[in-house]
């Protein structure tokens, strides 16, 4: 899920509207909201933040302090206007990246992708026994081989693999995928995706490597 902190309403019910588009969920709060809930929320609920985007906002240089004390996700600054002295502002305030509006959100996602991946040891993703998972989008491989996903089973892969040394439940995975305001839509949702992407890894590894509990959550196991 993207936040976008931003104060005029048309700006967030727009990015949030193209991010949808792009079937990435995304949620839109003011700054006085946006304070309450990142001190408030639990660390259950901001993993699955992927980034934070800090528009036009009250305050902006000091929202990055306060997200880093919460989380390490990518936070990534938009300027209406073209400034070398906002822009070093902001650096200095602690965001990973300063852009120009208007922006394709296609490109705030590349580079959310490049922020991540600069924060992992390699662009060679995680090796789990003969399943290779990324975390740029791309489709995971076994034995070398891609395997198409769709875009949410794919996703659900990347968290689980993120998570790996740890049980998850399926409430953090919806909320991860669908964002924490998806009211509209239900949870158990995620239990069809599951199943789905089980067959997928079953029939290309010869075993389920989604082992479940109930009450407990999923993991990925190798055989």
């Amino acid at each position: 899920m993207i936040v976008i902190v931003e104060e005029r309403e048309t700006v967030k019910d727009g990015y949030t509207a193209w991010f949808d588009r792009e079937g990435v969920s995304a949620t839109g709060l003011c700054t006085s909201d946006f304070d309450s809930w990142v001190k408030t929320v639990s660390e259950q609920d901001i993993l699955a933040v992927e980034a934070f985007l800090l528009g036009d906002c009250l305050e902006r240089n000091g929202l990055p302090k306060l997200i880093r004390g919460r989380s390490n996700a990518p936070v990534i600054a938009m300027n209406d206007n073209k400034s070398l002295d906002e822009t070093l502002d902001l650096f200095a305030a602690g965001v990973d990246d300063v852009v120009r509006k208007p922006i394709h959100v296609r490109e705030i996602l590349a580079r959310i992708r490049a922020i991540r991946a600069r924060a992992t040891v390699s662009g060679e993703g995680t090796l789990i026994g003969q399943l290779r998972v990324f975390s740029d989008g791309r489709d995971p491989e076994v034995d070398g081989k891609v395997l198409p996903l769709p875009r949410r089973e794919r996703r659900i892969l990347e968290y689980l693999v993120n998570n790996k040394d740890c049980r998850v439940s399926k409430t953090q995975i919806f909320n991860y995928v669908y964002g924490l305001f998806s009211d509209d839509i239900d949870e158990n949702v995620v239990e069809s995706h599951i199943s789905k992407l089980r067959k997928r890894l079953r029939h290309r590894l010869g075993y389920d490597p989604i082992d479940s509990q109930r009450y407990l959550g999923y993991r990925l196991i190798q055989s």
